[in-house]
């Protein structure tokens, strides 16, 4: 949140006042050319207008704060706000600017309008696929009806983060975790399940089983009651991402790093909602890690580090992961790897992750639909490269296969394989 002095700020002139100016310098500099007073007196208008213009600012400090939400599906962004005054002056006058973060982009202008309450507004953008930014507040600026002087206002109020990952992330909780690792003196943590220690008796709902219905409840009450179990579960969960650099190129390299920080908070929220313990590697040269937890505090710091998350600009030996998760985590632990498998390189990760106790199952966002994204029209020879990278990419995924389960996310807004993943059978999940 900003804070604001009692100074209303510097009063500007806008290049349209520049402008005038310099006409009316340019007429100054005739006249004394020419002898002739005729230009001076046109030059007056032009400078008393700025200074007219500069009269009528308000005196005392404008003050804003905006209140913001966002909401669409998929790679549609629609944010809708309002700026609210204070009391120390009105809103006429008060233009907002909004700055849009990348990878956003414009699907349509924005739609200001100026209410009685203050300034209403409408943002339309979209989102090439999954990311997590944050929207700075936007800059208001009073003008005058002219457009030649401006004057800062204060805004207060929260960035807005917009989050954008495929919907089946928030269903992959359903997953089993591998390994449980309360601590000594830990409680675990506990959800309201159809079986386990009783808890409570409510009102019968449409999912419910009839193992779940308490009748002699039901017939004292006269209604369909069904009891409510305390349903043990703690698990933690790893979630690893490879950003060292590829031969992709830095541009690429950082698209395929947004995406995987977007799965990778999907599936951090995902399991946090089940009161499970995540913890966050990321990997560049080195490994920046967060310990396992859980709760808002964790929440909020996988979403910082997620958000700041870029490709490294030196690549780290593989094996060099691997020591360094020992060091940080308990081997055994569930672990999801983001790695978009664009080299050799980054396939080799998995037996020595394998081997030092972090057997991982692997996320891949495939680097395919963006490089078909870079050109506006493409040749016979982009199309022939395209296709001979998807085949280098299924040799690729296939030979990790052989060390770990990989799933390729080449939909980005869509992860379905992954829950049809998740629902197999253990067995069957281990032998595909």
């Amino acid at each position: 949140m900003s804070g604001g002095s009692a100074d209303p700020g510097p009063l500007k002139f806008r290049p349209r006042a520049v402008a005038l100016f310099g006409a009316a310098g340019a007429l100054a500099v005739l006249a004394l050319a020419t002898h002739n007073a005729v230009p001076l007196f046109l030059a007056l208008p032009l400078l008393l207008g700025p200074a007219a213009a500069a009269t009528g600012a308000p005196r005392v400090p404008l003050s804003f704060r905006v209140t913001w939400s966002s909401e669409g599906s998929r790679g549609e962004v629609e944010i809708t706000g309002r700026l609210t005054p204070s009391a120390a002056g009105p809103s006429a006058g008060v233009v907002p600017t909004f700055y849009r973060p990348e990878p956003l982009i414009d699907r349509a202008p924005p739609e200001v309008r100026s209410e009685a309450e203050g300034i209403a507004f409408r943002l339309h953008w979209s989102a090439p696929y999954p990311c997590l930014v944050s929207v700075a507040r936007p800059m208001l600026h009073w003008r005058d009806p002219l457009g030649l002087v401006e004057r800062p206002v204060r805004v207060e109020g929260d960035a807005l983060r917009l989050q954008r990952f495929p919907p089946e992330l928030a269903r992959a909780s359903r997953a089993p975790l591998r390994r449980t690792t309360p601590l000594p003196g830990e409680v675990r943590a506990r959800q309201l399940g159809g079986a386990g220690e009783f808890f409570a008796i409510r009102p019968l709902a449409p999912s419910d089983t009839l193992r779940q219905v308490n009748w002699r409840a039901t017939a004292r009450a006269g209604r369909m009651l069904a009891n409510d179990f305390r349903v043990e579960r703690t698990g933690d969960l790893l979630i690893v991402l490879d950003l060292r650099p590829t031969s992709l190129g830095s541009e690429i390299d950082a698209r395929l790093a947004s995406v995987a920080a977007a799965g990778a908070y999907g599936l951090a929220q995902s399991f946090l909602d089940q009161k499970a313990r995540v913890g966050l590697a990321l990997y560049t040269d080195f490994v920046e890690s967060i310990p396992l937890a859980s709760g808002r505090r964790q929440r909020y710091r996988l979403l910082r580090a997620l958000q700041a998350a870029t490709p490294g600009e030196t690549a780290g030996p593989s094996e060099r992961l691997a020591v360094s998760l020992r060091r940080y985590f308990p081997p055994g632990v569930t672990t999801v790897l983001f790695s978009a498998l664009a080299d050799d390189e980054s396939t080799l990760v998995l037996p020595h992750m394998r081997r030092r106790g972090f057997p991982a199952f692997v996320l891949s966002p495939s680097p395919v639909p963006l490089l078909g994204q870079l050109g506006p029209r493409p040749t016979e020879d982009d199309e022939r490269a395209l296709r001979l990278l998807r085949l280098v990419r299924r040799r690729r995924i296939a030979e990790a296969w052989s060390e770990a389960a990989v799933v390729e996310w080449d939909d980005y807004w869509s992860l379905s394989s992954l829950a049809s993943f998740f629902a197999r059978p253990a067995g069957r999940r281990a032998a595909s």
